[in-house]
């Protein structure tokens, strides 16, 4: 889609009959169609076609010898099955630029194992430090980790069509659910490679910055009583008073 942003014309393949799950994924709806699915097309052309039927398949090969772009995310060895793997169309078009996205790789002893954003996301340890400091691990409320990949999908393409203008050769994209979200966890990551500090849920808090959390706060007319959280610790004091309360978001600009 943000290839599509760029002017790339997008053509997305789709199953006969139903076409793509997301399209049902709803309400809301604008006519026919998901807002879901709406959100993550935009700038998509769409054709059906059957990758199991011969001449489907032959309508693929047709595509990747003219494209200079191919992106998938089949069970690793479904599309090699079936002639269109990576080997077999890089001697169609030795410039195509093939990406796979998967669960978890493309070798691996999880390889054939089907990937889901929330799987993913608690495997990796994104889902451990999301939620309240004292409840239950939280999914984000967006599909984090499909968006991360699909970023990530987005820069390995730009990079490999660079690859391409020097050498002329195309390239083969190996990109996958969990090591996309398990580099997103930064610092989180580093803190336990290199000091052995395991990750624990802060809430909206966070372990090495104050002031960065939501803070409630109450104060009266007969006196004032303050209550905020610093490094985990809650404090108060005051004297009597008429309570009243509101919620403060703090908002941090990089310099």
């Amino acid at each position: 889609m943000i290839l599509g942003d760029l002017g790339a014309e997008v053509i997305k393949v789709e199953r006969p009959g139903g076409g793509d799950d997301t399209r049902t994924w709803g309400p809301p709806f604008v006519a026919s169609e998901s807002v879901y699915f709406l959100s993550v097309n935009r700038n998509k052309k769409s054709i059906a076609v059957d990758l199991k039927h011969r001449r489907g398949a032959e309508v693929i090969r047709q595509l990747a010898g003219v494209c200079d772009v191919l992106v998938e995310n089949f069970l690793p060895g479904n599309l090699p099955q079936l002639g269109l793997g990576y080997a077999e169309l890089s001697r169609i078009n030795p410039g195509l630029v093939y990406c796979s996205v998967s669960g978890y790789g493309q070798t691996g002893p999880q390889a054939r194992s089907p990937g889901y954003d929330s799987i993913a996301s608690a495997v990796s340890g994104m889902m451990h430090i999301t939620g309240p400091e004292d409840g239950e691990p939280v999914r984000p409320g967006v599909a984090m980790t499909d968006l991360a990949t699909g970023l990530y999908a987005h820069g390995a393409v730009m990079a490999a069509l660079l690859h391409r203008q020097k050498t002329g050769r195309g390239s083969h994209i190996d990109c996958n659910l969990l090591s996309a979200q398990v580099s997103c966890l930064s610092h989180i990551a580093a803190n336990y490679l290199n000091a052995g500090k395991e990750a624990k849920r802060w809430g909206t808090a966070h372990e090495s910055i104050v002031p960065y959390q939501v803070t409630w706060r109450t104060w009266g007319t007969w006196g004032t009583w303050r209550t905020w959280r610093t490094w985990g610790t809650w404090r108060t004091w005051g004297t009597w008073g008429t309570w009243r309360t509101w919620r403060l978001n703090f908002l941090l600009l990089p310099c």
